[in-house]
């Protein structure tokens, strides 16, 4: 049992970062699909993002679920808001609502 408080961890990554994606690999070395079309996707906005490998730290990748209340990994965050898995991505992305999102974060 550690004393660590991922929760906190996570939310000041969160809350910290403009444009984080939790995957599973790296953007370069995405280790699931999923992982693969969802950083495809942020990195196609154009606006610079950090990535967290919860492959790399199971507390991580358990507390992102819990954190957000959303069940599967990717998930992206985009000014402290849950955004969504890839298919929410992908949808957003077709729709032209996640480059808008992208755009106002952009602009403050």
């Amino acid at each position: 049992m550690s004393d660590r408080d991922v929760q906190s961890e996570i939310d000041a990554l969160v809350k910290g970062t403009p444009v984080v994606l939790f995957m599973k690999g790296s953007p370069d070395f995405p280790q699931c699909g999923f992982s693969m079309r969802a950083s495809q996707i942020v990195r196609m906005l154009g606006v610079p993002f950090q990535t967290v490998d919860v492959l790399q730290d199971p507390e991580i990748r358990q507390g992102i679920k819990a954190y957000g209340n959303w069940p599967t990994i990717p998930q992206l965050y985009m000014g402290g808001e849950l955004i969504g898995g890839s298919d929410i991505l992908m949808e957003m992305w077709e729709s032209g609502d996640l480059q808008d999102r992208a755009k106002a974060l952009a602009a403050g």
